[in-house]
């Protein structure tokens, strides 16, 4: 599958992995690093586990059924994103803490501080 083989070397060049690097990592020789990604052999059901697994991408991505890295049922959210949603959350219940709501500037104060925190005003 020639969707398959270009997707298998696009997330492996977007990451800056070498095909030595990612063998050990996926315990796969060179070689069929090599064959899968020039779509000269068959790519093992095993071998597209280990890939979506290591990647975090669905296997319909890889399989070209989707171009959609999280496929049509799941739903990937980077960890990262997920950590500054909870600060975000966080730094909103803090700036709330700090202002007497009986103050007239408190909504204004609050959205600035929101906006320096790099979250959304309230």
């Amino acid at each position: 599958m020639e969707i398959t083989s270009k997707r298998m070397l696009d997330l492996r060049t977007s990451l800056e992995i070498s095909q030595a690097k990612l063998s050990k990592v996926l315990g796969i020789s060179q070689s069929a690093i090599n064959r899968y990604e020039n779509n000269q052999a068959s790519i093992p059901d095993n071998v597209l586990v280990k890939y979506t697994d290591y990647f975090d991408v669905s296997a319909d991505y890889l399989l070209g059924r989707t171009d959609k890295p999280e496929g049509i049922l799941y739903s990937h959210e980077p960890e990262i994103l997920k950590r500054k949603a909870i600060r975000e959350e966080e730094w909103g219940e803090f700036i709330e803490a700090c202002f007497d709501p009986r103050s007239p500037m408190n909504k204004k104060l609050k959205e600035i501080m929101m906006q320096m925190a790099g979250g959304r005003s309230s």
